[in-house]
């Protein structure tokens, strides 16, 4: 397929038949062309540079033929200036659309980095938003460097990271789901609309959590003298034409001690006592409005940062029309009568950027006649008024458009993952059939499959150290949550009833709370045992289970707490290399069955192929993991 013929695919919104080659040569050959653009762009930006040369020396030619030897008005000078600065305006515009060029560059360098598994530490990794209490996000690797989130994410703005990061963490209804995978359906071919966004604003985003704006603008006014009522405009433009009569008088005595305006004695006397008095009726007008102004400008710059990412994003999105249903209500959101919200938000920015300037040396010195700062509050208090109660809606739409168009950047890089089919009513299940991990490169993923639900409850997974049990039992939880995220899946096919996830895979002691490693274990099994009085059954997942008791105690309490799980309606996994835990399942009589991952030695080495089968594994490798390392045993 050639590339013209990829790109009509993409406008004409269908991918469904691109595979994973097409979208890589997709990626190369755009990668290729912005690429060439940028190297076009820096042989403009040096021609700019010589031009700009040139003519700051004909206009130093002009300069010395006008002055030196008189042979030239020196009005010619005012030829180079405009050409001068009609070249640094188009100088800087190339610059702007070079950098622009080279974002475009870095998001399908990134693209092809996630193709081929070298994504890890490039991207954003959520650490903001790991939880050591969760009950599955850090035993899934959900977030952090190499996490699930790093791979996903593509959001530009914070509000989108935060709202994909939620939906990771906070599994969504069925019908929530469904309308969400008709979303990425539909913006999984707009690889335009992806790219679009990856290039606007600065490079980075801040720290800033997106709620405080939208916090802001439906907070109340400051207490104090409330800044937009007529009375108060009325009175800080009477004290603003007394300061601009001030500034006048200063300069008319400035001038009459310089000699360039002489004035009378009684005219000198008259000038100072009206300017003194503009001092002292100003500056009572300022102390006595100061409180209320600053706490405005804090709240605001507190809370507006991001202003200009944020309307540069929905500039774009306010281009876009939509046809599936929740695309269509984000995208109506977005609608208001009057100025759309990026002009909103834009003359928000351009108010914060004036606030900005008061830190200016010149703006000091005049703001007690001008009462800059004050007028600026004035105007951002009227902004509130006016449009301060929709920024959350405009910051939600945009958020979840964005976590929509990564879960579809992901979909359009891997054509093959299909989106999972819920089953609601009939109790809890989940069937998968060549289920791989999401965060292993293709080539590495060995896929097994996997069915719980009905009778059978429980898998006891059995097997030697490294064989695969921990891996298998992530590949299930991630694509649960993936699932329930609206994602595709790493699988050939995935049928699931709602689940609440709880595992028990990285549980780690703590030094600064007191905390054992056994302790922390029995306290998130306590935690996926509370899940179960939840209104959505439990699939649980845990690994080595008890593994800091005694082989007595772990037979005793294991048996107890899975049969209690069991009897709650949860189904799950359980792994285990202690052979005694895997007659658990013979105690649960037709509700529990025990699979196993096994290892093989050849030549010395240990060789894993990682496929699950069934029954219980009967042999282990400790020692031979041990002498591989040099260990005499």
């Amino acid at each position: 397929m050639k590339f013209g013929d990829q790109c009509a695919i993409l406008q004409r919104g269908s991918c469904d038949n691109v595979g994973v080659g097409d979208v890589r040569s997709t990626y190369e050959q755009l990668l290729k062309e912005r690429r060439a653009s940028i190297a076009a762009g820096e042989r403009r930006h040096r021609l700019f540079g010589y031009w700009q040369l040139g003519v700051a020396a004909c206009g130093v030619v002009l300069i010395w033929l006008a002055l030196i030897e008189r042979a030239a008005a020196i009005l010619w000078v005012l030829v180079p200036v405009a050409a001068f600065a009609v070249l640094m305006g188009q100088h800087d515009k190339l610059l702007r659309d070079v950098e622009r060029r080279r974002r475009a560059a870095r998001f399908f360098e990134r693209g092809l980095a996630r193709l081929n598994g070298e994504w890890s530490g490039t991207g954003e990794s959520g650490e903001i938003y790991r939880d050591a209490t969760h009950p599955y996000a850090e035993d899934l690797d959900l977030f952090g460097k190499g996490s699930v989130f790093e791979l996903l994410c593509t959001a530009r703005t914070h509000i989108g990271a935060e709202t994909l990061a939620r939906w990771l963490k906070e599994p969504a209804a069925p019908a929530e789901v469904r309308t969400r995978q008709q979303a990425i359906g539909e913006l999984r071919p707009r690889l335009a609309l992806r790219e679009e966004l990856a290039i606007v604003a600065e490079e980075a985003r801040t720290g800033v959590a997106p709620a405080s704006l939208a916090t802001w603008g439906e907070a109340a006014p400051p207490p104090g003298p409330r800044l937009t009522s007529l009375a108060m405009r009325v009175r800080l433009w009477i004290h603003t034409l007394l300061g601009v009569a001030g500034i006048v008088a200063f300069v008319a005595m400035f001038g009459d001690d310089m000699g360039t305006f002489p004035l009378t004695a009684a005219q000198h006397v008259l000038v100072r006592d009206f300017l003194i008095a503009v001092l002292l009726v100003n500056g009572w007008f300022f102390y006595k409005t100061r409180p209320v102004v600053l706490a405005v400008v804090s709240s605001v710059e507190e809370a507006a940062h991001e202003l200009k990412l944020i309307s540069e994003v929905l500039v774009r999105l306010e281009r876009e029309q939509f046809s599936t249903p929740m695309l269509s209500a984000l995208r109506a959101s977005l609608d208001a009568q009057g100025e759309t919200p990026s002009r909103r938000l834009g003359r928000l920015n351009r108010l914060v950027e004036y606030l900005d300037s008061r830190d200016n040396f010149l703006v000091r010195i005049v703001e007690p006649g001008l009462l800059w700062t004050a007028h600026c509050a004035v105007r951002v208090e009227q902004w509130r008024a006016h449009s301060g109660t929709a920024i959350g809606r405009w910051l939600v739409a945009m958020g979840e458009i964005e976590a929509l168009c990564s879960l579809a950047s992901h979909s359009f890089e891997h054509p093959d993952d299909p989106f999972p089919e819920f089953v609601e009513g009939g109790g809890p299940c989940i069937e998968a059939r060549r289920l791989g991990h999401p965060l292993l490169p293709e080539s590495a993923v060995v896929r097994n499959d996997a069915r719980l639900g009905g009778d059978l409850q429980l898998l006891v997974v059995s097997g030697s150290n490294m064989s695969g049990k921990s891996t298998f039992l992530r590949t299930l939880g991630v694509n649960c949550v993936l699932a329930q995220a609206g994602a595709p899946v790493r699988a050939q096919s995935l049928r699931l009833s709602p689940l609440a996830v709880g595992a028990s895979i990285r549980v780690q002691d703590s030094l600064q709370s007191g905390v054992s490693r056994f302790y922390a274990e029995i306290l998130r099994l306590r935690q996926i045992l509370d899940l179960t009085g939840g209104p959505i059954p439990v699939l649980f997942l845990i690994d080595e289970f008890l593994n800091g008791t005694n082989s007595h105690d772990r037979r005793i309490g294991a048996e107890a707490l899975v049969r209690r799980l069991v009897e709650l309606g949860a189904i799950g996994l359980i792994t285990t290399h202690d052979l005694a835990l895997a007659g658990i399942a013979d105690e649960l009589e037709g509700r529990a069955a025990n699979v196993h991952f096994e290892d093989r030695i050849e030549d010395g080495r240990i060789i894993f192929d990682y496929v699950m089968r069934p029954g219980v594994v009967r042999k282990s490798n400790a020692i031979e993991l041990m002498r591989s390392v040099g260990l005499e045993v």
